[in-house]
């Protein structure tokens, strides 16, 4: 019978190349499935592939897992050839790719991720850091990538059942091919009585980040779609009625929050009413410090266009961080009743909004 046993058993193989931060947001996804899936399944081997970067980083002690190096960064050429050869020489039965970038010629059964459609939804050279015609050329290329996984996979595992929709009305498949699978809060965010945050000094943690007014929060990255700009835009007349309360854009510094930054610095109508000195770019924030901005942020503001499930506004929720949320996509179908909503088209709605809370411990 154990024998028997032993013959059923089957060997997965997960690309983890985005494991741990630095796959930022989708990196931190991939550490939970990854970590949980080898603590819950205790019956079949696992190969889990992993980048020079994080290879170190990922360890679990158990003969059933097996490490693997996959020198080829993501979205490369090099993936496209690499990760097809390690997985045929590993003898997989069932490959788990959790993001979309599934090589054209992945051998055997595979199950892909999709988060979202963003690059079809908001293709612009805003997105990105290449030129107008590289960009073109690598958006036709992500189209026929996603196109062909979504068409090869043998399931199609979807965030949110907006991000289903969003799947079937653009490529055509048996919906029922496509599982929703919603995301939830890590470990890493254990809430109000966390052991990390109780040996922080609230108010010297603020101000080692220059915090020293009430403050809105926002905590992710600064894309287009996420739609900082308005944001700030929004905050200009907010900070002319409420002097005394700052905007804090808590995001790793990279090309998108730079060229933020340098609008902010280089506008003479910002820095005339004295808005530079409000908006405030921490940078990268660990998670206990992330922590005590949620539990003491006035409220924590989600002006995304656009998002597959939209995680941040969510982990604020867990932190008792009131939520103003984009009434866009996948938000209602994730928050609920839970936030209060805006048209992130509407400047005049948000101000709205951002007074009422303010204004009402009740509301917040």
């Amino acid at each position: 019978m154990f024998k028997e046993k032993r013959k059923n058993k089957i060997r997965i193989g997960i690309d983890a190349r985005m494991y741990g931060p630095i796959g930022k947001g989708l990196g931190r996804y991939i550490q939970e499935v990854v970590d949980n899936v080898l603590k819950i399944d205790r019956e079949n081997e696992y190969v889990i592939f992993l980048s020079k970067d994080n290879f170190d980083e990922f360890e679990f002690n158990s003969k059933r897992v097996e490490k693997v190096l996959a020198d080829a960064r993501w979205y490369t050429l090099k993936e496209q050839v690499v990760m097809p050869y390690l997985i045929c020489k590993n003898k997989l039965n069932l490959m788990h790719f959790p993001h979309f970038n599934v090589p054209v010629f992945t051998p055997g059964r595979f199950v892909v991720t999709i988060h979202d459609l963003i690059l079809t939804k908001f293709p612009t050279t805003r997105a990105s850091t290449l030129g107008p015609i590289l960009y073109k050329i690598k958006n036709i290329f992500y189209k026929i990538v996603i196109y062909l996984a979504v068409k090869r996979a043998k399931k199609v595992i979807a965030v949110s059942n907006f991000t289903k929709n969003d799947i079937v009305e653009k490529f055509k498949i048996n919906p029922k091919k496509i599982v929703v699978t919603y995301e939830g809060v890590s470990n890493l965010a254990k809430g109000r009585d966390s052991l990390f945050v109780s040996k922080l000094d609230d108010r010297e943690t603020l101000l080692s980040y220059n915090i020293n007014k009430r403050f809105l929060l926002y905590v992710g990255n600064a894309y287009p779609h996420k739609n900082l700009d308005f944001l700030i835009d929004v905050f200009k007349d907010i900070h002319k009625k409420y002097p005394e309360i700052d905007l804090v854009l808590v995001g790793k510094e990279d090309y998108f929050y730079s060229r933020l930054k340098n609008k902010i610095v280089n506008n003479k109508e910002i820095k005339k009413i004295g808005l530079d000195k409000s908006v405030i770019f921490p940078g990268y924030v660990p998670d206990e410090k992330l922590e005590i901005m949620y539990q003491k942020a006035l409220a924590y503001i989600f002006p995304s266009l656009y998002e597959g499930f939209g995680l941040p506004p969510l982990e604020a929720m867990a932190k008792g961080c009131p939520v103003l949320s984009s009434d866009q996509s996948s938000m209602p179908e994730i928050l609920g009743d839970a936030a209060i909503y805006f048209n992130p088209y509407r400047r005049e709605d948000l101000i709205e909004k951002l007074d009422k809370i303010i204004n009402n411990k009740n509301i917040r």
